[in-house]
């Protein structure tokens, strides 16, 4: 029986655990985000369309928010329609994402800044310490500073002896 014991916990250490289609909750970062801060953004190129209320930002792009950090390709700002605050802002190209400790990388993001919810998708890889986790998509809370990961949700569990 032990022997038994000791192949099926290897076996669980061995193999990568797929979570179900409901996703899986984790803390994100280290600090709950004040969304009402001002938001930082560097690119090499930016291009403003008065028409359509947006503006395009290209290359080496850096968003910042307090303690977290975007990167991407591009990113999109989306203004309110009386042109005073940034509703919302889409990446996309190599999206990074840094809060704290924690960081994720997709292929897309979008980032809501009145309800502070992010959203992450395209082959989505978190990583916290010694930890990853990868998902079809990842949706993080920064005010509350939780995420969760759904679609296909796969890590290895370690367990100690």
């Amino acid at each position: 029986m032990r022997l038994l014991k000791t192949f099926l916990i290897s076996a669980l250490i061995a193999l990568p655990l797929s979570a179900s289609a409901q996703g899986t909750n984790i803390a994100f970062g280290n600090v709950k985000q004040d969304t009402s801060g001002p938001v930082e953004v560097a690119a090499d190129n930016m291009t403003v369309n008065q028409n359509t209320g947006s503006a395009t930002l290209t290359g080496n792009v850096l968003v910042g928010q307090g303690a977290m950090r975007l990167s991407a390709n591009v990113v999109n700002v989306i203004y309110s329609t009386d042109g005073t605050e940034i509703k919302e802002l889409k990446a996309s190209g190599k999206v990074t994402l840094v809060s704290g400790q924690d960081a994720a990388e997709a292929a897309n993001a979008t980032y809501n800044v009145n309800t502070g919810l992010i959203t992450l998708s395209g082959n989505v890889l978190l990583v916290q310490g010694t930890t990853a986790i990868t998902a079809d998509k990842m949706r993080v809370d920064t005010k509350s500073g939780t995420a969760r990961m759904e679609g296909r949700v796969k890590t290895v569990l370690n367990v100690k002896n």
